[in-house]
Formats: structure tokens, C-alpha cells, sequence
């Protein structure tokens, strides 16, 4: 499995951030458990300032992150899924999500949780998604390492002059 050898969260108190969702459309099941494993995540992590967007498919999640990062929030999570099919579809679709998501952590300073599955079969999927009797839930995962990393870079030490 995938998740081995993940470390062990523990939910820190985040309630001063502001933090969006923006999630995928494509295959319902899947994106309400990772949906669902988020709320989970950022009630766990005292999060109430809350916003979620919703995307066509996980091509659209690096545009609509930037913006959102560009609205100030303190954290984005994208979340989305891509199945493998019987064409390069895939691979170009999981490219420029996974680079665009990077350049907006990047380019505008503002963790970025990736809760993009990229798998093989729907099995898989639903595997990873966080519902009743998923081997994972990559939507409480990805929610739980932006606000980490929310609270991490906050807690930097800022140049003196």
C-alpha cells in the first residue's frame, strides 16, 4: 500500500488560518470521500474559515489554486482524480496538475496540499479516498500537510534589517 510508512499527524490548532478547497468534479464517489476526509482534517485542526471551489476535472485545479492563493487565504488543498485509461491522456493531465500546483506553492508562497489521486484503476481509487472501508483517506492527508506547513512557515524567523 502506498500510505506505508506515512508519519503520524497530529492535529495542531490552525483555527486563526483561512483556508480554501478546491476540488475536481470527475468521479463523484472518490472526490466526496476526499472532500469529506478535508472537512474532517480541518475540523480536527480548529479551521473555520473556510472556502471551497469547485473545478470541471484536475486540469483546472492549478488555475483556480493560484487565484485562490492570490485571494490571501493561508492554505489551498486540491483535490482531484485521474484514472489511468487507454491513452497518454493521463500522463499529461497528472504532469500538469502536479507542475502546476507546485508553481503556485511557489510562486505565491502558500502551501499547497496535493490530494491528487493518480491511479491506475477506480478500485484504487476508491482505495485512497477516504470512504468506509478505504485502505486511506488522501483528502484528510493532503489538508492535514498544507496546514502543517501553514503552521511551520509562520512559525519562520523573519531577516532583520
Amino acid at each position: 500500500m502506498s500510505g506505508h510508512g506515512a508519519p503520524e499527524t497530529v492535529a495542531l490548532d490552525c483555527s486563526d488560518l483561512s483556508v480554501a478547497v478546491v476540488a475536481a468534479s470527475w468521479h463523484q464517489q472518490v472526490m466526496d470521500g476526499l472532500l469529506d476526509g478535508a472537512g474532517r482534517a480541518l475540523a480536527a485542526h480548529g479551521v473555520t474559515d473556510t472556502h471551497i471551489v469547485r473545478v470541471p476535472g484536475t486540469f483546472e485545479l492549478p488555475v483556480a489554486a493560484a487565484a485562490l492563493a492570490e485571494a490571501g487565504f493561508d492554505a489551498v488543498i486540491a483535490l482531484g482524480v485521474v484514472i489511468r485509461g487507454g491513452t497518454p491522456h493521463f500522463e499529461y493531465v497528472c504532469s500538469a496538475a502536479t507542475d502546476g500546483l507546485t508553481r503556485v506553492a511557489l510562486d505565491h508562497r502558500v502551501p499547497v496540499g496535493f490530494g491528487v489521486l493518480t491511479c491506475d484503476t477506480e478500485a484504487q481509487a476508491l482505495d485512497r479516498a477516504g470512504l468506509a472501508g478505504s485502505a486511506e483517506d488522501k483528502g484528510w492527508e493532503a489538508t492535514a500537510a498544507a496546514l502543517q506547513t501553514a503552521r511551520t512557515l509562520r512559525a519562520l524567523p523573519t531577516p532583520t534589517p
